[in-house]
């Protein structure tokens, strides 16, 4: 649009001056959000003997979109397929789990950062046959707010689902920048320390907390005790390592990890029964792009 005013004085005639509207800012935020993940846990042996020894195998795709919907507030829907493979001993648990579920987010976001967030994921989350019983809604939320300007920022959060044990649990940390290079990430589920040199370079000591419930179809195990049909069971891998990630070739995003399971664990909660192993090795490897 074009905006033309005349002034005139009187020593001179009238003068034109056009005047263009500012432009809108710029989108500091990516719209699409691609990620692809496998990570790989060496076997090692369940605490109670007669279930042998076992390893996994988890691989994760997601796609997500945001719109933009005013200010920095945007709408983001997605989908994600994951899938945990189990090899080892023939001891009758489950020889895999898989999710396909959509993403469905209002969030506040600032340089790629969700600051605010409240996610629903619903889909089915199950072992070989997809049933209504199957179907679940986890959510999440969680919000970040200052603690010390540009320093330090808290993070309180919260997630749910139906069949989880419990139905809510809490999260979140504190968010510390020591400097432009280095910060304190401790938010639970995933705390981590990171060290970025440079715009392309990152390094991090990391923790994971992963827990997700799953329909299963008959799980009659070498054990007695565990015979059971059409059970829930609360699977969990928790992790500690290393990662180191290079941001170079943009919009990818290329990681490899690397350190210890602690422990792996099929908890069917319903029936008290929980089947852990022993700690064991992982590697990762991550893809990720933004733009």
């Amino acid at each position: 649009m074009l905006f033309a005013f005349g002034a005139a004085s009187a020593a001179a005639g009238p003068a034109n001056v056009i005047l263009q509207p500012s432009p809108a800012p710029a989108d500091e935020n990516s719209h699409d959000i691609f990620s692809y993940e496998t990570t790989y846990t060496f076997g090692s042996d369940f605490k109670e003997s007669k279930l042998g020894h076992g390893d996994s195998l988890y691989n994760d795709f997601s796609y997500d979109h945001r719109f933009l919907i005013t200010g920095k507030w945007y709408f983001r829907v997605g989908v994600e397929y994951d899938r945990y493979d189990f090899g080892g001993a023939d001891n009758g648990l489950p020889d895999h789990l898989q999710t396909a579920s959509a993403h469905l987010a209002l969030e506040y976001v600032v340089k790629d950062f969700a600051g605010i967030s409240i996610e629903l994921d619903p889909g089915v989350y199950f072992q070989d046959n997809v049933t209504w019983d199957a179907f679940d809604i986890p959510a999440k939320a969680y919000v970040t707010f200052p603690l010390k300007k540009d320093k330090i920022f808290a993070v309180v959060a919260l997630g749910g689902s139906i069949y989880q044990d419990p139905p809510v649990a809490p999260g979140g940390g504190i968010i510390w920048i020591f400097s432009d290079k280095l910060r304190l990430q401790g938010v639970f589920p995933r705390p981590a320390l990171i060290y970025q040199p440079n715009d392309d370079w990152e390094f991090r000591i990391t923790g994971e907390l992963n827990y997700t419930s799953f329909r299963t179809d008959d799980v009659l195990t070498t054990e007695r005790k565990l015979q059971l049909h059409n059970a829930v069971v609360q699977y969990s891998e928790d992790r500690a390592g290393v990662q180191i990630a290079y941001s170079g070739l943009k919009p990818f995003k290329l990681i490899a990890g690397a350190g210890v399971t602690v422990e792996r664990d099929f908890d069917f909660f319903r029936a008290n029964q929980s089947k852990r192993t022993d700690p064991a090795p992982y590697i990762r490897v991550v893809a990720e792009a933004k733009f």
